[in-house]
Formats: C-alpha cells, structure tokens, sequence
C-alpha cells in the first residue's frame, strides 16, 4: 500500500487498521495467491524537506518485530509506501527481496509473479545495460521487474509511463503474469491492477491511500478494475484502461 497525504506517524496506515497490512500478514480478505505474507516486510517514508525515502526492511513476518511499534509511533510522513511479502522460494534473499525497493527518490513495489520466471524474460534482460542487471538487489522476479522500471525512468518516462510499459512489456514476454506495480516519489503514486485486486480510497485532511485490499470496512474504498493504470496525487486519481498486447 501507498499513502499521500498529511504528515502523521506512520502506524496510522500500516500497523492501526483492523485489516491493515499487519493483520493482513497472516489474514488477508481478499488475497488470491497465497495464504500468508511471512517472508518479508518493508516501510518506506518521505521526511519533511527530504525528496529522498528512508526505508525498514526484515526478512521475518512483521508481527514478530519489536522494533517495529515504536518507530510507527515516532516516525512522522506525508507519504508512504509499505508492503507485506509472500515469498515465492521461502527465504531467498533474505530482507535484500523484501519490497518496497528503492532508487533515487522513487519507492517500489510488486503484487504478483511472472509467469515462467526467470526463463521468460531473458530477451527482456537482453535490452536492459549491463549495469542495471549488476544493480539487482535480489534474484526475485520483483527485483527485475524494478529494473525494468528503473530503467524507463532513467530514459524519461513519468511514473505512470514507467509502469504501464513495463506491464505490456512483461505480459508480453510472459503471458499469465500477474503485475500489480506499485510506484512512487513522495509527491505521487501509480499503480497497475493486473491479474489481481487494487482499491483506492481519499483519506480526510486531503491524501490518498492506494492498497491491495481495503485496511478497513468504510465504503468509501473504490474498487480499480482489471488491467488499469491508476495515477493518484494528494487531490485526485486518473484510470487508464490498459489494453493486452498484441501476440
């Protein structure tokens, strides 16, 4: 989940709710793949006056961190992104594979597997520079996944350019992929819903939350549909359908 909005204690989104991202660890409601996230969390933040996130990453389930409580309680943003792992090979990679990732000014994050990884992708490793494969942090397919979206930022693309090409590119190369994408950089978030849930919700004070599943029973969430590109600010959301490739 994402978060924009006025400045609080991060715990507010991420361990409070009653279906927040804590409780969904071990009790998601509307989680398709998978039963429990307890290879990995991740926080990432924005401070005040600082364009570059901070991130806490482990490789255990968040419930088990002690640490956890008191920096939710003390640590103030406007803008946030978090995430909760089940991990596809339990314990590959340690915290190095726990999103959200991080480069410059933008935080990531993925929902989903590509199908036929790492096969699958190998003419898209083939356009990518040396480097940025030398840059992966983890052998997931997530890691990848940001490297490929790193990548298009670096040529120029927006965040939502950035994601919304890296999908076609991926469904193309490896159909049956699910890629939720997650994007952002303190002052905006993008999305895609692909192959699984995404919802959005407007928070009071101004903000936007953007999560995998609503984190609580208010029936202001909105449901984005399958196959969309959701770019959100602190005021607004914009959809864009995103159509399949061509085969």
């Amino acid at each position: 989940m994402a978060y924009l909005g006025p400045e609080i204690p991060f715990g507010q989104i991420v361990l409070a709710p009653p279906n927040g991202l804590y409780r969904q660890s071990w009790a998601p409601r509307r989680q398709r793949h998978g039963t429990v996230n307890a290879d990995g969390f991740g926080v990432g933040w924005y401070a005040p006056g600082d364009p570059l996130p901070a991130r806490y990453r482990r490789a255990g389930p968040i419930w088990a961190d002690e640490q956890l409580p008191d920096l939710a309680r003390v640590v103030r943003t406007g803008a946030l992104l978090a995430a909760v792992r089940d991990a596809t090979v339990a314990g590959a990679d340690a915290e190095a594979a726990a999103a959200p990732f991080a480069a410059d000014r933008f935080l990531f994050s993925h929902n989903g597997a590509v199908a036929g990884w790492p096969d699958t992708l190998a003419p898209l490793a083939a356009e990518l520079p040396a480097v940025e494969l030398l840059r992966l942090q983890a052998r997931c397919d997530t890691a990848f996944l940001w490297a490929l979206v790193r990548h298009r930022l670096a040529l120029g693309d927006d965040v939502g350019e950035a994601l919304a090409g890296t999908v076609r590119a991926v469904a193309r190369a490896a159909p049956g992929s699910r890629l939720n994408l997650l994007l952002t950089d303190g002052t905006a978030i993008a999305a895609t819903s692909w192959g699984d849930t995404l919802c959005h919700l407007a928070v009071p004070g101004g903000g936007r939350v953007v999560a995998s599943e609503p984190y609580d029973d208010s029936p202001h969430w909105t449901e984005v549909p399958d196959r969309t590109l959701l770019c959100a600010t602190r005021t607004g959301v914009h959809l864009t359908p995103l159509k399949e490739p061509a085969t």
